[in-house]
């Protein structure tokens, strides 16, 4: 016996609402492990100064969307009420009209508007995050390989060389992976490079990542605020082992910076890891960022 149009419904409706409740729980189950706050949007907890930028840039869009969505989600309930099906219906159509100028420039002029106010608040966000005109208290060189990263703390002269993390289920993993310094309250400067394909040098409690890309160097700041060991990762695909490209991000305090970089230079990792083992070279105009002399850049560009 066919089912009745309300029972299919019934069924749409039960499968629509299992759909959402399978989505938070998946969505639940991603956050595993990582310190969120309903305050903060949800984001991991930002340790930098620049965090915040992105915190409100984050929380202020919610906003802005969940009141149109309010708005829209408003006019339709309003529609299903006012223009409903009545018991006294003849089955005549509403009065048919071509256009409504008013209507018309309310929803082409006012999306125009939220649009505009979006890509403002974003490219000035954007444009804090990205400011590398002060001058830092510490430079660092990340270096992107397949599957790990070096590390050259170029105001030190020392170094750390990484190897590709060893995940193989046991505890401890992740005392073996490269450790990058940084020193809680001090200007960093990241000068990003890759020896080989493009890479992407991303901390999710720093609330920001950055492409890593053969022959260019980026760069991006921040301002640690918070002691601890925080994770980072490769958050772009560059081979069979991206998933292993793993680091830790140790935030100390500026004594116990000076004192590994001290260590470092104790166990001889002294000098800057050459980017000239790079499979591209660096483009002229970049060299002097990684603490290279005019000399050298001037044998490059010739």
């Amino acid at each position: 016996m066919p089912s009745s149009p309300t029972s299919r419904r019934t069924r749409r409706g039960v499968g629509a609402i299992g759909l959402a409740i399978t989505v938070v729980a998946l969505s639940a189950c991603s956050a595993v492990g990582v310190h969120t706050d309903p305050k903060n949007g949800y984001l991991p907890e930002g340790v930098t100064e620049e965090a915040q930028v992105v915190e409100n840039l984050w929380i202020w869009a919610w906003v802005a969307a969940l009141a149109v969505g309010v708005l829209v989600w408003g006019l339709i309930l309003w529609c299903m009420a006012a223009y409903r099906r009545r018991k006294d219906d003849d089955g005549s159509l509403p009065v048919q009209l071509q256009y409504n100028v008013p209507l018309e420039i309310l929803y082409t002029v006012v999306p125009m508007l939220m649009v505009g106010a979006l890509f403002y608040y974003t490219d000035d966000a954007y444009s804090q995050l990205h400011d590398v005109s002060q001058e830092p208290d510490q430079t660092i060189n990340i270096v992107g390989k397949q599957w790990s990263w070096d590390f050259n703390y170029i105001d030190e002269d020392v170094h750390e060389a990484g190897q590709m993390a060893e995940l193989d289920g046991k505890e401890g993993a992740e005392e073996k992976l490269p450790t990058l310094y940084v020193p809680k309250g001090e200007r960093v400067e990241f000068v990003l490079t890759s020896r080989d394909v493009i890479h992407s040098f991303w901390v999710p409690a720093f609330l920001e990542k950055m492409d890593v890309n053969p022959g260019i160097v980026n760069r991006f700041q921040v301002t640690p605020t918070q002691t601890g060991t925080f994770q980072g990762k490769c958050a772009e695909l560059c081979g069979a082992y991206h998933s292993q490209m793993l680091f830790n991000v140790k935030v100390v305090e500026p004594a116990e910076f000076d004192k590994h970089m001290a260590d470092l230079k104790a166990k001889g990792q002294t000098g800057l890891l050459d980017n000239g083992l790079n499979r591209e070279k660096i483009n002229p105009r970049d060299q002097h960022l990684l603490g290279e002399d005019d000399s050298a850049r001037t044998s490059e560009e010739n």
